[in-house]
Formats: C-alpha cells, structure tokens, sequence
C-alpha cells in the first residue's frame, strides 16, 4: 500500500473547503471551527459529553472538533463513495482525519482534491464484501461457534475472521470456497452473546424478558419502535417501563439479521428522542469506521466508543447474523435493542457482544438503516 495525500479532513474544514453545517439552527457555512465544535457540544446531553470524556478521553472542546470532523467526514465519504469506481472504503485516522481507499491512482488524486486522505489498497470494497459474503453463505451449513466473528477491515484492505480455533477456522474458510490467503485469521477468546435483558432507552418487557425501545418508528400511521429481533418473534406482545400494555412484533429477523419492530397501542406516543429527552434524532447518516459512538442503556446508561467495522458477521449460540457493526462500547444484559448514535444521527440497536462495562467489552448493532428500509419504516426526527 502507498499513500498519496495527507491533507487531514480537519484542515480541509479549518479552511471552508468543507463547510456543512453540524447543527443547521446553530451554524452556517461560514460559521468557523471553533465555533461549530461548541455548537456541536452544546447539543450534546450532559451524560453523552461526560460518557465521551471517559470512554474517549476526550476534553469538552475534543469532543466538539472530533463530532465536526466525523459530520463532515459522513458527508464527504458519501459523496465519493457515490463517485469512485474503485472505492475501497474510508475510515478516521486520529479522530479526525477523513482516509478514503481506492484501488485506482487516477481515482486517488480525486480524494485527495476533495479533502481527505488517499490511500491506494489491492482490493476494492466489493471485491472484499463478495469474499465476506461467501463466508456468510457458508455459515448457513457450517457450524461457526468457534469461528463466531468475520467482517470487511477496510482499514486493512482484507477479511477478518476471529477464532478461538484455527483448525476449525480454517476448515471454514474451505467450506466457503475462498482463497484462504484473502482472510486473515486472528485468535481471539470472543463468545458473543445476545444481550437478551439490555436497554437502550426505554425499557419494555415481553412476557419474563426485558428489552430497550430503539428508536420511534412509523410505517405509514402506524406508530411503533424499533429493536433487536432477538428480542421477541411475530406476535409477541409487549408491555412499557410502566407494565401498561404497549405493543406487538409486527416483523421480527434473528438470526440471520437482528431487525425487528414493535408497533404500539393509542396510548403511547413516538417522540424523536433517546434517553428521556436527551437526545434528539436528526436522521440517521451512518458514521465512518473510526468515529466515536454512543449507546444508551438503561442497565449502564451512557457509554461510548469507536466504531470498529461495519459489515460484520457474527455467531451467537442461536445461530450466525450479518451486516452488524461492530463497536468497542461496552454493554451488559439489559440493553438489547436499545439506541446507538453518533451525535444526532442514529446508528442502531443494540444486538449483543462480549465483555461487560466494567472490564471493557466489545458490542455488535443491527444498523438501523437496513432496518427501516427491510420493513418500510420510517425513522421519527426533531
């Protein structure tokens, strides 16, 4: 791999080059650094900025300038993603520096105009999801407990899988049909588990479980809210934090995906916001690998951390789902289904992972994006 460019999106936004707004009430174009990142902090509950300051070690003015940079960086990766024949993925380097990976040098000095940083890898982002999909086709044969992790690293251009097993992962890989030199085997002791009890913002129980509201839906004048198809099947009735009644899984998917959305009765109302008011969802714009993320529960409350790899499978001890992000935020059972955002933008619900929110963990989210769009939602915004 070589490097072509290193101009920080920082720099790029320091200088106008990239000038979209944050908060659009707050800030215009023309609004400098600085002032957008207190814009950006002053939206900012009060417990999502003291999560970033210890799970990120990130001062008050840190925070603000990394949430401009991974705004911006949304924006703009969007933008090129949309453009480049040869992209290859993106990801913030430092927190705020915008890398943009392309298999083309033509395609690289376009990066690098636009503002980011270009990176010229051997694979481009398809070639590496029509590996990872070979994968998830042969998970549905082959037994992946002790393989239960593979996603897309774009940071390094290749196929991760982890193992507690090298043998049975390799006999994976064989199964799936794929040069065994395009995935990069790493141990690793994760038992990812669905975290059948976690909250996310509002805690709701279905029969002896418990589960966390997601985000406020509608499909057409139906009201409901999304959450982790682990959570509940089609039919399954459920019950508010009050024990009023309040709903049914009108859709459910897990394992495979873990997407499901409950609709609610007349006496509940769909708000666009997470943690009792704290937050409001903006939309729902999905955060480049690298970003910072935050995740509301009601058994931990807020905790942050980084986005490490979009598009990645997983196996629980119910079976093998794909597409999920995956975070270094912590979680523990009592969260499932509950919000992950970045900023004002929406990023998921809760899935499941391993560790806990003392030792440190590592966390999956069923991206809620694939989510509205599978079952003709859409997403309640301030």
């Amino acid at each position: 791999m070589r490097h072509t460019g290193r101009n920080a999106i920082g720099a790029a936004i320091a200088a106008s080059a990239l000038a979209f707004a944050l908060v659009p009430s707050q800030a215009s174009a023309n609004d400098t650094l600085s002032e957008r990142a207190e814009a950006a902090v002053a939206d900012l509950p009060a417990g999502v900025l003291d999560a970033m300051e210890r799970d990120l070690g990130l001062s008050e003015q840190e925070a603000g300038l990394q949430l401009v940079a991974e705004h911006d960086a949304s924006l703009l990766t969007e933008s090129l993603s949309a453009d480049l024949d040869a992209f290859a993925g993106s990801w913030l380097a430092e927190g705020t520096e915008l890398v943009v990976a392309t298999t083309s040098t033509t395609e690289a000095a376009e990066i690098t105009e636009a503002g980011a940083t270009a990176e010229v890898v051997d694979h481009t982002l398809a070639e590496l999801d029509s590996v990872k999909d070979a994968l998830d086709k042969a998970a549905e044969s082959h037994d992946t407990t002790d393989a239960p992790v593979w996603y897309v690293d774009v940071t390094t251009n290749g196929v991760v899988l982890l193992t507690s097993d090298v043998a049975e992962a390799e006999s994976f890989v064989e199964a799936a049909g794929v040069n065994s030199a395009a995935v990069d085997i790493q141990t690793s002791d994760e038992q990812p588990q669905a975290f059948y009890d976690l909250v996310g913002g509002d805690a709701y129980y279905m029969g002896g479980g418990r589960c966390s509201v997601g985000f406020s839906v509608t499909q057409g004048s139906t009201p409901g809210f999304a959450t982790a198809g682990h959570c509940g099947t089609v039919g399954t009735s459920t019950t508010g934090y009050n024990q009023a009644a309040q709903g049914t899984f009108e859709e459910s998917s897990f394992p495979g995906d873990d997407m499901a959305w409950v609709s609610v009765n007349s006496d509940w109302n769909t708000t666009p916001t997470v943690n009792e008011g704290e937050v409001t969802v903006s939309g729902s714009t999905e955060g480049a690998v690298g970003a910072s993320i935050c995740r509301s529960g009601s058994t931990t409350g807020w905790h942050c951390g980084t986005i490490q790899q979009h598009n990645t499978s997983v196996t629980y001890p119910e079976g093998t789902i794909t597409g999920v992000t995956r975070t270094s935020v912590c979680a523990e059972p009592g969260d499932s289904g509950g919000s992950y955002i970045s900023g004002s933008q929406a990023q998921g619900v809760t899935s499941g992972g391993s560790g806990n929110c003392t030792s440190g963990g590592t966390t999956y989210h069923q991206p809620i994006n694939p989510l509205l769009s599978a079952y003709g939602l859409d997403l309640v915004t301030g």
